[in-house]
């Protein structure tokens, strides 16, 4: 029996080894500069998009012949586009847009992908069907499916977020797959299978939990090609309809005037850049973080000559 001061001396050692673990992964946050910068760029466009409305406090869709076309002012401080519209106001309320059906489409195609690749590493069956089925929408380039799906289900946000959940969703059906054979193959599953565990617990409670970190970072990558794609949609007329503010149908009007009008332009395609660049950073960030290949020597930036 181990007497109190041995108790205590054992409760403080875990807790200093508590401490020191969290000193260590806050070390190696910060200094994966990727992850940083892109969460905090990206956190910057979600307080944009969600407290610009409150402090514009612009119609996006209101209306003035007489203000069209105007540059850059105290009044509109990224000029109006054909229609008189304010732009920074239409931005706001376009990164909403944007931001809504990237995440949407990210957190379902991750639902149905996780869904479909866990069970086609485990049916043998199911994975010669399934995969197919996969390999045959990845064989399709992704912007032609998602415009034939817009075409058959009109032009709406919802038949947006419809239309890339299908495009996105093989994808990731094929990393949870490739990452959950792996697991499938190891002996403590089968050990579960010869204590004669269910295949339903062995694929949530086992299988699914070490999949995890290749689908977080998959699914941001995912949110970045959704606003790519949902802007591309918009461009060609076949996403968001007008006069619904969209950084895609932004594009669209502003090519009709770019030299006349070249705010309608840069500045909704700096929009979708930053966007993108900061989810890219991101996923980079948080797969170097949870690859535990990587935990003891994490990735900086480095600006020194080779």
């Amino acid at each position: 029996m181990p007497t109190a001061e041995e108790t205590v001396d054992i409760t403080s050692l875990s807790k200093q080894l508590k401490k020191e673990q969290r000193i260590l992964r806050r070390k190696r946050i910060l200094t994966n500069y990727p992850l940083v910068v892109g969460s905090v760029l990206f956190i910057l466009l979600v307080f944009i998009a969600l407290i610009g409305p409150i402090v514009i406090s612009v119609d996006p869709n209101s209306m003035s012949v007489k203000d069209r076309l105007l540059g850059l002012s105290a009044v509109h401080p990224f000029g109006t586009d054909e229609f008189g519209r304010d732009v920074l106001a239409r931005l706001i309320y376009g990164a909403r847009v944007s931001l809504l059906v990237g995440l949407v489409v990210a957190v379902f195609s991750s639902v149905f992908g996780l869904i479909i690749g866990l069970y086609a590493s485990y049916y043998k069956l199911l994975d010669h069907i399934l995969m197919r089925i996969c390999d045959g929408l990845i064989a399709i380039p992704g912007i032609l499916l998602a415009i034939a799906l817009m075409a058959a289900l009109g032009g709406s946000a919802l038949n947006v977020i419809i239309a890339l959940t299908i495009v996105f969703t093989p994808s990731i059906a094929r990393t949870v797959r490739s990452a959950a054979l792996v697991i499938r193959e190891q002996t403590y599953i089968e050990a579960l299978q010869a204590q004669g565990a269910s295949d339903s617990r062995i694929i949530w409670l086992h299988i699914a939990p070490n999949v995890l970190s290749p689908l977080l970072v998959q699914a941001t990558f995912i949110f970045a090609e959704a606003i790519i794609s949902e802007a591309a949609l918009s461009f060609l007329g076949a996403g968001i309809p007008a006069p619904e503010p969209s950084w895609g149908n932004m594009l669209q009007a502003g090519k009709l005037v770019i030299y006349k009008a070249w705010w309608m332009v840069v500045f909704p395609g700096a929009c979708i850049f930053i966007s993108v660049l900061s989810l890219n950073l991101l996923g980079d960030g948080l797969r170097d973080f949870l690859d535990p290949r990587l935990k003891q020597k994490p990735k900086r930036w480095s600006f020194k000559k080779s």
